[in-house]
Order: structure tokens, then C-alpha cells, then sequence
């Protein structure tokens, strides 16, 4: 198949996914029983996606745990959710990419006996630089944060997420995990790592009523320099694809409490990533890193 031919998919798509793919209405979930004391920790959640899905729930009522590693940002997101809802914000600083923080994040939730309903892993690195440009110790980084600290936060947290039934686990992962990607290797392995993770869990964790979500969006420009490597590597299309970080956060939570497993926000995205999914892998690769080396 020709890039002619492939380009010519995403602009039917792109036509067609804007004549009748209309987004649903903010706050239109099964989320609406909730009382103001169910909690949710979201792991990642002073900027970007995080902070947009903590304030998605912080509108249904839920009461926050954010874990980040700056206090600053965490103060700074802290005081934008108390002030604009009624919600209690609780503010841990770890770096998740390291094997004790869970652990002692568990451990905290437990003294206080937290009714924790919802478990949002969105902490993740990624960028222009990857595989073969990056040292090993970030490398090793990307991937203990990536998956490893979803991994770990599930576990240790899963007690108290079965206490609290029915409950919630959100993992970000990426539309960069539905195909392997040369310029994005690394990342790309460890969000397909998240999406094959969060497919085996929801079944894992089905009779517990713990339901299982994962997010794969497209590109999101969470800061200036996405925008630029999004527009350099994937042009028009890439730019069309886009969808901003309040719009992601409020699908994502949205769809997670109606238990939704695949969430790629956005109609354009839905089509590539079907596309991405239906298309030979070998095709999607060599797409890939034609795209890769503009």
C-alpha cells in the first residue's frame, strides 16, 4: 500500500468522523450516585492529563489524592481544585519511578483508611528522544515509570480498591502502544506494555468489581515541544489529531466510570487507531519510520 493510499484513509476518516462522530456532553456517566467523600488518587496528577483528569473527577465530587514529584506544581494544582469545587485535595511527593514509593503510598492510604474508589495511573515520560539517543539511566527511568509504577500501584492498592467496590482503575497508555514505533521505541514498548496490562487485569479483577480502563490518546500538546515534534513527524494529520488536555481528561474519566476498557478521545484518533490496529504490522512500522526521519 502506497503513503498515497494510506493518507488518503485518514482524510475519509477525517471527513467522515466530523460529519457524524459528536462528543457526549461533559458529566454524562454512571458517576452521578457518588457521595463527596469517595476518593480518588491520581498519580501524576499536577499537570498535563493528570491534572485534567483530577479535575474531571474533582466535578463529580470525588475528593483527591494527587502524587507528583514537585511540591510546587502539586501546590499549585491543589489550590486551583480547592478553590474552584467543593473537594478535599491531599498532596503526596514521590518519584514513582522508584520501587519504595508505592509501597509507602499504600501504606499512607491504609493508616487513614481512605474509601478509595479510583486508582488513575497517568505518571509517564516520553519525548522527542528515545532509544539509542537516551543514556541507560533514562531508559531504565521510562520504564519504571511508565509501567512499572502502574504495576506497582495496583497491587498495593488493590485492597483497598476491593474494599471499596465497585471501583475504578484508570492506566494511560498511548496510541504509540498499538504499533511499534522506530523513532519512539522505548515509549512505544512500554505503553503497549500498559494497554496488554490493563487487557489482562480487567479480566484478573472482573469478579472483584474492580473495572479496568485504558487510555490511548493521540497526540496531546502538554507542552510546546510535543506540538513541534507532533507537527514536524506527522504534519497536517498529526495537528487534526490533536485533542487538548481538558477534553482528554473529561473523556477519560467519563468513559472509565462507565466502564469503558479502550478510550481514544477524539473521532480522527478513534479511526487511526483502528486503522493502526487493522493494517499490517510490518505496513504500520514502515509508516512509522518514514514519518520518523523528516
Amino acid at each position: 500500500m502506497s503513503m498515497k493510499t494510506v493518507l488518503l484513509y485518514f482524510i475519509t476518516a477525517f471527513i467522515v468522523t466530523r460529519l457524524y462522530c459528536q462528543p457526549k456532553p461533559p458529566g454524562n456517566d454512571s458517576s452521578a450516585f457518588l457521595n463527596s467523600k469517595s476518593y480518588a488518587l491520581v498519580a501524576g496528577g499536577s499537570k498535563g492529563i493528570g491534572f485534567a483528569v483530577a479535575e474531571a473527577l474533582a466535578r463529580r465530587g470525588y475528593n483527591l489524592i494527587l502524587i507528583a514529584r514537585h511540591a510546587d506544581s502539586l501546590n499549585e494544582a491543589t489550590i486551583k481544585l480547592e478553590s474552584l469545587y467543593q473537594v478535599h485535595v491531599e498532596l503526596l511527593s514521590y518519584d514513582l519511578s522508584l520501587n519504595e514509593s508505592a509501597t509507602e503510598i499504600a501504606g499512607w492510604c491504609n493508616e487513614r483508611n481512605i474509601p478509595l474508589k479510583m486508582l488513575c495511573n497517568v505518571a509517564g515520560f516520553g519525548g522527542a528522544r528515545d532509544y539509542l539517543s537516551l543514556p541507560l539511566d533514562t531508559l531504565r527511568y521510562m520504564i519504571n515509570l511508565n509501567i512499572g509504577s502502574a504495576m506497582s500501584l495496583t497491587l498495593t492498592l488493590l485492597p483497598l480498591l476491593e474494599k471499596n467496590a465497585p471501583s475504578y482503575i484508570l492506566n494511560v497508555g498511548s496510541m504509540a502502544g498499538f504499533a511499534p514505533i522506530p523513532v519512539k521505541n522505548l515509549y512505544s514498548a512500554t505503553k503497549s506494555a500498559v494497554v496488554f496490562f490493563s487487557y489482562s487485569l480487567r479480566y484478573q479483577l472482573k469478579e472483584k468489581n474492580i473495572s479496568v480502563s485504558v487510555l490511548c490518546p493521540g497526540p496531546v500538546f502538554t507542552k510546546p515541544e510535543t506540538k513541534k515534534d507532533t507537527k514536524e513527524k506527522l504534519g497536517w494529520i498529526g495537528m487534526q489529531m490533536a485533542v487538548s488536555p481538558e477534553k482528554v481528561g473529561e473523556i477519560a474519566v467519563r468513559e472509565t466510570l462507565n466502564r469503558k476498557l479502550v478510550i481514544v478521545p477524539g473521532a480522527l484518533p478513534k479511526f487511526m487507531a483502528f486503522l493502526v490496529r487493522a493494517l499490517p504490522r510490518r505496513l504500520v512500522v514502515a509508516i512509522y519510520n518514514k514519518a520518523g526521519k523528516k
